[in-house]
Formats: C-alpha cells, sequence, structure tokens
C-alpha cells in the first residue's frame, strides 16, 4: 500500500507505518458506542456545594499555593479564527451588498461596541480614506469587512483566536491571551509566580511571543507576579493520516500522503510535557473583562480546593494500602471514599476477597486526578457528563460528546437529550503520583474512541480522523470529580457577534 517515498514521509513525522495502516483502519471501521449507566446529575456524579463546603474549599486552595507547589495554567490556543467570522466571510460572497440577514444587521448596527473597531477604523481609514461610519454611510459595507478580515486589514479571517481584540476598558483593548494572563496571575500564582502554557499552531507562534513580549512587564507591575509563560506546537506524530470515501490513502496533486492535524485530544502529548502539580485547563475565548471576574476566580479556587482535598485522602488511603496498615474495615473506608468521592463504581465488588480488592483500590486510587467544572444546560454545545461504563466493567463519570452515543439508542438519546448540565472546558488536573511521579498521561488514553468526519480537499471528498478528545476519551481512565458551578463563569465567544454580549462589554 505505501511506496518507499510513503515510507520516508511517514517515519519524518515521527509516526509508524504500522501506526498509519492501524488508523486506516480505524478509518474503515469507525468506532464503538459508549456503554451508559446514566446522565450524570446533581447527587448522581455532580456535587453541588454548600457555602461552607465552597469556603472551604477555596481555604484549602489558597493553604496549597502558600506551600510552594508548581501551579501551571494550560490553555489550548492553536486555533485560527476562521470559523468565528463564517457569517462575514458569508456576506462577502454573497450577491448582494448592504445587510441581509439577523447577524449581518447587529453586527453594522453595534459596530462601535466591538473593542477592535478603532484598530478596524484606522485600517479602513489607511485602505479606503474613510473611516468605518463614512463607508457605511457610502453603503460600502464589504469594504468594511474585507478591512477586518483580510491580510490587507487585520487579517482577523486568519489571525489566532488568541490575539484579536476582544476586550475594552479605561485602560485600554485586551486579546484572550491576556486575559489568561490575568487569570493566572489572580488565581494560579504561587509564591508570586505564575506559570502559563499556550499550545500554538507553528504559523502563530512568532506572533504569541511578540504579544507577550510587549505586554508581559506591564501585568507583573499590575499584580505584583512574574509571569513565565511558555509554548508549545501539536506534534506532527499525532496528526492522522486523511482517506478517500473508499478508505484508501487520500494523496495530494504531488502524490504525497495528507495528515490532517488530529483534533485536541493530541494535546494529551503536550500536558503530558507539563511538569506541575497542579494543571488549570480553560479554552482560549472562555474569559470575561476584569468587571466580572470575581466569580470566575471564585469557582477555579474552589475547584482547585476540591482537587488537592480529594488528591490528599487518595494519596493518604494509598499509603495506607501501600504499607500493608490495613483491615478490612479500612478497605471498607476506602471503597467508600472510591465510590462516594470518585463516584467509580463495580457491580461485583463485594464477591472480590481482599488482596483482589487491594488491588483493585490501588489501581482506582493511583491514576491522574481531575475535578470539571460543570454548568446548567442552556442549550450551548459541548460535551456532557456521564456515568459511563469502562472496560473493565467499572462505571465513572466520564465527559461525552454526541458523536460518542448511539444515536439508535432510545434510552441512551433520552439521557443525551434531558442532561442537566455540561461541561464547557474547565478543568482542574492533578498529574503526579503519590509519590511525586508524573504519570505518563497517554497510557490513560481510551484509544477506542474517537471519531470520522468528511471534510474536503481542492473540491475532493475525504475522511478525517479525529483522535479522542483532550477531555474527553484522551481523559477516560482518570479519576473525575464533577463540580456544578455557576452559568456566568462560562462566556465562549463562538462567532463575532458573541462579543457584543454583556458578558464581553468592558465597561
Amino acid at each position: 500500500m505505501f511506496t518507499d517515498t510513503d515510507k520516508q514521509q511517514i517515519e519524518k513525522r515521527g509516526m509508524t507505518v504500522a501506526q498509519v495502516e492501524h488508523q486506516l483502519e480505524q478509518i474503515k471501521n469507525g468506532f464503538p458506542y459508549l456503554r451508559l449507566k446514566s446522565t450524570a446529575a446533581v447527587g448522581q456524579g455532580i456535587s453541588a456545594l454548600s457555602d461552607a463546603e465552597q469556603q472551604d474549599a477555596e481555604k484549602a486552595w489558597e493553604v496549597y499555593k502558600d506551600e510552594g507547589h508548581t501551579v501551571v495554567k494550560f490553555v489550548p490556543a492553536s486555533g485560527a479564527a476562521s470559523r468565528m467570522f463564517k457569517n462575514m466571510f458569508a456576506f462577502l460572497n454573497a450577491d448582494y451588498d448592504t445587510p441581509q440577514t439577523d447577524f449581518e444587521k447587529k453586527f453594522f448596527a453595534d459596530i462601535k461596541k466591538f473593542a477592535f473597531r478603532e484598530a478596524l477604523c484606522d485600517a479602513c481609514k489607511k485602505n479606503t480614506g474613510k473611516s468605518i461610519m463614512q463607508l457605511i454611510q457610502a453603503g460600502d459595507y464589504k469594504a468594511v469587512v474585507r478591512n477586518l478580515l483580510m491580510p490587507e486589514g487585520l487579517n482577523y479571517g486568519q489571525l489566532p483566536k488568541g490575539l484579536l481584540q476582544f476586550h475594552e476598558d479605561e485602560e485600554g483593548v485586551r486579546t484572550p491571551m491576556e486575559e489568561h494572563l490575568v487569570e493566572a496571575a489572580l488565581y494560579a500564582s504561587s509564591k508570586g509566580k505564575a506559570l502559563v502554557h499556550f499550545t500554538v499552531s507553528h504559523d502563530h507562534l512568532k506572533l504569541f511571543e511578540q504579544k507577550v513580549e510587549e505586554k508581559k512587564a506591564y501585568y507583573e507591575k499590575k499584580f505584583n507576579v512574574k509571569l513565565e509563560v511558555s509554548f508549545s506546537e501539536q506534534k506532527p506524530s499525532t496528526d492522522t493520516i486523511a482517506a478517500n470515501p473508499d478508505n484508501t490513502p487520500f494523496r495530494n496533486e504531488d502524490g504525497s500522503l495528507l495528515f490532517r492535524p488530529g483534533g485536541h485530544g493530541a494535546l494529551i502529548e503536550n500536558l503530558n510535557e507539563i511538569n506541575a502539580d497542579v494543571i488549570f485547563i480553560k479554552n482560549i475565548d472562555n474569559v470575561v473583562p476584569d468587571r466580572l471576574k470575581a466569580d470566575t476566580i471564585k469557582w477555579k479556587k474552589i475547584i482547585a480546593g476540591v482537587l488537592v482535598k480529594t488528591q490528599k485522602k487518595a494519596f493518604d488511603y494509598l499509603k495506607d494500602l501501600e504499607s500493608g496498615r490495613y483491615n478490612h474495615q479500612k478497605l471498607e473506608e476506602i471503597i467508600h471514599f472510591v465510590q462516594r468521592d470518585l463516584c467509580c463504581r463495580r457491580e461485583d465488588i463485594k464477591e472480590l476477597e481482599d488482596a483482589d480488592l487491594v488491588i483493585y483500590l490501588k489501581k482506582k486510587l493511583n491514576r491522574p486526578m481531575r475535578v470539571c467544572g460543570v454548568v446548567k444546560n442552556v442549550g450551548e454545545p459541548g460535551g456532557g457528563p456521564f456515568l459511563a461504563f469502562n472496560q473493565d466493567g467499572t462505571y465513572s463519570p466520564q465527559i461525552l460528546e454526541s458523536s460518542q452515543i448511539d444515536k439508535n439508542n432510545a434510552e441512551y438519546m433520552k439521557m443525551f437529550t434531558s442532561g442537566t448540565h455540561f461541561n464547557p472546558v474547565d478543568l482542574v488536573c492533578a498529574t503526579k503520583d503519590f509519590q511525586g511521579h508524573p504519570f505518563h498521561l497517554p497510557d490513560y488514553v481510551d484509544a477506542n474512541t474517537g471519531f470520522i468526519s468528511s471534510k474536503s480537499k481542492n473540491g475532493r471528498e475525504l475522511k478525517a480522523l479525529e483522535l479522542p478528545g483532550l477531555w474527553n476519551g484522551a481523559m477516560s481512565d482518570w479519576n473525575t470529580i464533577f463540580v456544578e458551578v455557576p452559568l456566568d463563569t462560562f462566556n465562549p465567544v463562538k462567532t463575532v457577534n458573541d462579543l457584543l454580549r454583556d458578558a464581553h462589554q468592558g465597561k
């Protein structure tokens, strides 16, 4: 199937022929659906904390930070903003010249409310000799959009989302990247130092580095903290081969194999290289201006406090099991912790002898741990919290995408549609074991998850393979805890008009 030239291309990417053949098999056969126990709800896999529990968790986090542990804020930021401007690209290519759709009308009616309006106005003047309002009055709406999206203007159609001007206040405008630096200073700093790691695409790395260089000193002074910012790129070895509709390898015009980024699940490799005791993970676009940050800061501290408190208990129990200092009563106590606090259950647990029970409990306790903030479901797209069965017959909390659920199973679809919460990618993770050694995170990926999507290149259809999502299958074998957090901590920007929502208006 593969020529010597193909094999050289594969090896140069850090992949093996066997890996690529396996990917083609996955594209051909698809992925099995997950077996569900139930949707997660408050009291059934989701914790709704009382005021006292919130205060206790927040305090636990402050104590933990003061002990000098290494804390990193990990932000997936490699996506271009092109999807955010899908409607505006459609307007540019439309056969009409004035706003027709509700989306287009809102964009122009509220154009003065965007944080990028001054930069856009400058671009319009430079390229057309007219301001935004003069162009609008002249009916040249498309010139405004061209200056927003195209390289001769602001180039927002190709820039990464993290470098767009999102927010504005009395001190000026901010990009999402800057908002993440501010967040790190406010809840993820330890001993006067805040570590932030962005995953970026190769094409945008220099732009990110320049923006950090330009802004870092300002935020260090403002928040009295030393910022250490690092970057990584998605590895070529995590890309996946594209296939033709008949499942044979898709080839470029020059005959070479086409590889595509394997989705955000590939970032488990980047996460695996972060040496930290606690890692916060949050999407690049889920940020708010300073006037609305209080709730975000509070709840980040709370879920981090839940993490370190639960981890301490798990570590204490592991030490008991390792030392042999336990009796049957202690094992019952540990079972209760695994079932109640970690929501991990095994239906035949009463049939296990103590020796087998110890092996089982060690395995369940000694693995990466994450606390996921979940918000009440208001119809936004995103992963849902479920209790799902694992390969070993246990069931535990998992974040699932709709593609992982069998649409022909009426019972499962009822669970999916009646779900009360969803996960807005609001995670805090612990990736070291009870002896302080880092877990090798790729060992905890469920390789039987992922999905196949239909794409095209130069007008030719192709099948694309997406790896297990970072917070779905890539973290499948982690201990997972769901905590209900307020909806106002979730403010994604999926389209440019989302920036007109009150949550993104700075003043």
